[in-house]
């Protein structure tokens, strides 16, 4: 699986978990040079808190579009340093 935004593979993977739709990629297979850290958290009752990283290709922002779990709870363990993606950026095989 490819993510892909503004025309750049951001991470690609073919070891993804899929939890509600969504593709979690291995923390290893982004290219951490398109990846700022956010002050931004949510709280899922069942994954745990969430915490989100914005995306920065070729100087375009994408506010908040990945997000991951630092810790998780024992019901999401699979996704345990995993990264997800939503806001236009695409996830394609």
């Amino acid at each position: 699986m490819k993510a892909v935004w503004n025309n750049t593979v951001i991470a690609e993977s073919t070891d993804t978990v899929v939890v509600e739709g969504n593709h979690y990629f291995p923390k290893d297979s982004i290219a951490c040079e398109f990846f700022k850290p956010s002050e931004t958290t949510s709280v899922c009752p069942w994954k745990g808190t969430a915490s989100y990283y914005t995306l920065d290709v070729d100087g375009t922002e994408n506010t908040d579009a990945a997000w991951y779990y630092p810790e998780t709870k024992s019901a999401a363990d699979e996704i345990k340093e995993h990264i997800a993606f939503w806001k236009g950026v695409q996830v394609v095989e």
